[in-house]
């Protein structure tokens, strides 16, 4: 059995009787019901998750930045060279890129996966070498991936997700890098939403009005070409996504197989559960939603993963940064059920 089966085979739903328990424990709290909004019904999902009321603390946090390059770069969706991936890999590594700054802020570990970049990755501690393949192939002239790549690079996601976990993760969060990465989210997110290719595709690094109307034509024909059918989600990723969008599916699959939540960050990262979905249903208890990016994608795929997102700040940078900021709230739904007091063990008159 390979490690994709062994990780499908473990995933079972979120408990339905420590949900219950959390709700009942929320009901006895020292605050008025539901004035918590949102953090009430996320603390019982942790309490699903970890099958625990009150649930453990999530702590300590590891975010995964898997990293690829993708070959339709040279269909020119992009203004920015290619070689910026490899260069950012290595920002992240010395510990200078905006989501190294948000990890400090929030006490996680920052981990590089060079799961496709097309340069070389000197090696460096926080890096994982996986890499499947340099870059993907151009998704106009035929799949981006091979049926073997993409089962290579999921497994490549379950181990880091395993690895993480082992070492003592109790929550992960989804991080990415690749220069062109959000046109072939786009064309994932129309595949599985069923919506138009123009509808789910935005700007992604800056491009100008003519540049984002190519790009839209550009995964019209990808998704055409392969033929990408939500019906066959691995074959949809092979045909149109990227290296680190098949790593980020086995992270969140693996994450489910062990009872551990994930932050999920934008566009790409919304793009790959909808893969992850797609093959495991059940999978999607275990995830939560950080921001809100603004490419329209991300928004498209929070609906069809019925999932609202925490933060809403207008960010679109990727890496894992809108995730990482939504850490300290996950956090603190968990706290309400650990540390608030009941009114009985704290004298409070209840309401009549």
């Amino acid at each position: 059995m390979s490690l994709l089966s062994e990780t499908l085979a473990a995933i079972t739903p979120a408990s339905i009787e420590s949900m219950t328990a959390a709700r009942a424990r929320q009901l006895m709290l020292t605050k008025p019901p539901g004035s918590l909004g949102a953090l009430e019904d996320l603390g019982s999902r942790l309490c699903g998750i970890y099958d625990q009321c009150p649930p453990p603390m999530p702590e300590p946090v590891t975010i995964a930045v898997f990293a690829g390059d993708h070959g339709v770069h040279a269909q020119g969706v992009s203004p920015w060279p290619q070689e910026v991936t490899a260069q950012m890999v290595g920002n992240f590594l010395a510990g200078g890129a905006v989501i190294n700054a948000f990890g400090r802020q929030v006490g996680a570990e920052v981990v590089v996966i060079d799961i496709g970049v097309a340069g070389e990755v000197p090696q460096a501690a926080g890096l994982k070498a996986s890499k499947v393949a340099a870059g993907t192939a151009d998704m106009t002239q035929g799949p981006a991936m091979t049926p073997a790549q993409v089962q290579a690079a999921i497994e490549v996601g379950i181990e880091v997700a395993q690895e993480n976990i082992a070492q003592g993760s109790r929550l992960l969060v989804t991080g990415d890098m690749g220069i062109a990465n959000t046109t072939a989210s786009a064309a994932l997110i129309s595949v599985f939403t069923g919506l138009e290719v123009a509808e789910v595709t935005g700007r992604g690094t800056g491009i100008d009005n003519s540049t984002l109307q190519h790009k839209v034509s550009v995964i019209q024909s990808a998704i055409s070409l392969n033929q990408a059918s939500r019906r066959d989600p691995l074959a949809a990723l092979a045909g149109v996504g990227g290296f680190e969008h098949a790593g980020v599916v086995g992270y969140l699959l693996a994450a489910a197989a062990l009872r551990t939540p994930v932050i999920l960050d934008g566009v790409i990262a919304c793009s790959a559960a909808l893969v992850a979905q797609a093959i495991a249903p059940d999978a999607a208890d275990y995830w939560v939603a950080g921001h809100r990016s603004v490419e329209p994608g991300a928004s498209a795929a929070l609906a069809r993963l019925n999932l609202v997102p925490l933060v809403d700040l207008d960010m679109c940078l990727g890496e894992g940064s809108g995730a990482a900021l939504a850490v300290p709230l996950v956090q603190a739904a968990a706290r309400i059920l650990r540390e608030v007091a009941t009114f009985d063990s704290a004298g409070v008159s209840n309401k009549e």
